[in-house]
């Protein structure tokens, strides 16, 4: 596939980011929101054909499970909404047909029990969350490319994400094992919690590369595509 210059693939997992890798594509990853705008912005700068939010995220509509595959319609922030690159969006769902295509919501914070998903689906009706989608969409909108979001469930709505799931990851995207056992050990209750996130994990883990291999080179985009990155506000 033909793509104008490669594609920027967003993570903040170490794991993400060498799933996204591949021809055409390049990666930013970046587990902090407050450093990803120009992080992201930078590489834009560089040359790029579109941005896509690629890795995993949290159910919030009740009927999703872990390996679930959603492809963005818009990403809900605050009163807003960006709306994803359509001719994109069709291009990846021809190519992942199991795919669900809806709106998602970008966070600024983990939301890791049932209640705060359940009330953020109350409030967006966004079918899954992610913290940098939102931001992606940003950088996105304001350089006038075209930008996707390509994500796999690894919590279910239902779900408790343990404590050890917000401090387990380093400044670089890898696993902090070291903080994840002092939590554990401050917190030993967690430990179901946390082998049921494992156990979703790994599945995520797998959907995650079955979607790279079936999107190929370039993830999905095609030179020419038009952009539909205009702000809709519900």
């Amino acid at each position: 596939m033909s793509v104008r210059a490669g594609v920027i693939a967003v993570t903040s997992l170490a794991l993400e980011a060498r799933i996204a890798q591949g021809p055409g594509v390049s990666v930013v990853l970046c587990n902090e929101a407050h450093h990803l705008a120009a992080r992201l912005g930078s590489a834009v700068a560089r040359g790029a054909s579109g941005i896509i939010s690629f890795g995993i995220a949290g159910a919030l509509a009740p009927h999703l499970v872990a390996g679930d595959c959603i492809i963005a319609s818009a990403v809900r922030y605050g009163d807003g909404a960006f709306a994803t690159d359509r001719s994109w969006a069709q291009r990846l769902l021809g190519a992942i047909p199991e795919a669900i295509h809806a709106e998602v919501v970008g966070s600024d914070t983990i939301l890791a029990h049932p209640t705060q998903k359940a009330q953020a689906h109350a409030r967006t009706r966004a079918i899954a969350v992610d913290m940098e989608s939102h931001i992606a969409a940003s950088v996105a909108h304001a350089h006038r490319i075209p930008f996707a979001v390509c994500r796999i469930v690894i919590d279910a709505a239902h779900r408790t994400l343990p404590p050890a799931a917000a401090v387990g990851l380093r400044p670089d995207g890898a696993p902090d094992v070291l903080a994840v056992m002092r939590s554990v050990l401050k917190k030993p209750s967690q430990v179901p919690d946390l082998i049921r996130t494992a156990i979703d994990a790994r599945i995520a883990e797998n959907a995650l590369r079955r979607v790279r291999r079936q999107l190929g080179e370039g993830l999905g985009i095609a030179a020419g595509d038009d952009v539909a990155l205009e702000l809709a506000v519900a």
